[in-house]
């Protein structure tokens, strides 16, 4: 199995996932059911998680076809842009759906503007994949394009864009790299603290308290996730090619599943100060720490594992 088979079998999950989601969130608003509600919103976050290799696996299955005898470049590039537009507004629910289920932990409340913020950025979402997917279905199969599409004229992406950008301006990847570094420090810290707590250290702090900081370290993720994505962007093929990428972005994903079960499990929440955490929720916090020291390392061992840049 290569990548481009890799992004076949996971480019239709963001697109029905999503369609799930939104059909068990709509029901839920009607319900007024609150566990419903999280359950979609779960959803949501993990469709987030799922977009990232997808997105990242069709950088290299286009790679892969470009060139052959049949394939339209125009095409090509019209499907890399609706699915980095797909991708980041994807990212973005995810985001947002987060944020209602912390807020719901803290509050025992969804704030209603926050509801309706996910309901139209999901749609939104929702008709972006199936744009994207339709595109990357033209590309292969020339019998469903439509008769203007057939010719080819000189492919232009907004990928292409933003690449050449980065690229032609000295400034942008010294800029990007250390913000890249002070986000990563932010969501590192607040990472220590939380699963520390976790493991028997500050024990006088409750699990609470320290939950409440956890949006510092979405900032520090956001932040990473914009310049990483110019890093992307600018030389993909340095980053499919190199298989210490994929490792971090295996030990990524893991780590962001780490972060919906401090959000939505109810153990670490009945921690109060002076309170032991239960020998699961320890395993999940020791697995948090080792799943960003594994993004960190395999992020610094690019040029070195891979011989990339």
């Amino acid at each position: 199995m290569n990548l481009a088979h890799l992004h076949l079998l996971l480019n239709h999950f963001p697109t029905i996932g999503t369609m799930v989601a939104i059909g068990l969130f709509v029901a839920s608003l009607i319900a007024k059911n609150d566990d419903l509600k999280r359950t979609s919103l779960g959803i949501f976050f993990v469709i987030a998680l799922i977009s990232l290799p997808t997105y990242v696996t069709g950088n290299a299955a286009q790679a892969l076809i470009k060139g052959q005898a049949g394939v339209s470049a125009v095409l090509m590039a019209k499907h890399q842009d609706a699915a980095l537009l797909a991708f980041v507004f994807m990212e973005i629910t995810g985001l947002v759906s987060w944020l209602v289920l912390w807020q719901y932990r803290r509050q025992l409340r969804m704030s209603q503007s926050n509801l309706a913020a996910v309901l139209v950025l999901s749609a939104v979402t929702f008709g972006l994949m199936a744009w994207a997917s339709n595109i990357g279905g033209e590309i292969r199969h020339p019998e469903i394009r439509a008769a203007e599409e057939v010719t080819d004229g000189a492919p232009s992406s907004t990928a292409a864009t933003i690449g050449a950008f980065v690229l032609s301006h000295p400034w942008v990847w010294p800029t990007s790299e250390t913000l890249h570094f002070i986000g990563l420090g932010l969501l590192f810290g607040i990472v220590l603290l939380v699963n520390l707590r976790m493991l028997g250290m500050m024990k006088s702090v409750s699990f609470a308290v320290l939950h409440g900081m956890l949006p510092l370290g979405i900032v520090g993720f956001g932040i990473n996730a914009i310049t990483g994505m110019l890093f992307f962007i600018a030389t993909p093929e340095q980053y499919t090619q190199n298989v210490a990428f994929y490792w971090k972005l295996i030990f990524m994903l893991l780590a962001g599943a780490n972060v919906l079960y401090f959000t939505v499990v109810d153990e670490p929440w009945a921690l109060g100060p002076g309170d032991d955490a239960p020998l699961s929720t320890k395993f999940a916090a020791a697995s948090a720490i080792f799943c960003w020291v594994g993004v960190m390392y395999c992020g610094r061992m690019l040029p070195f594992i891979g011989n990339s840049f």
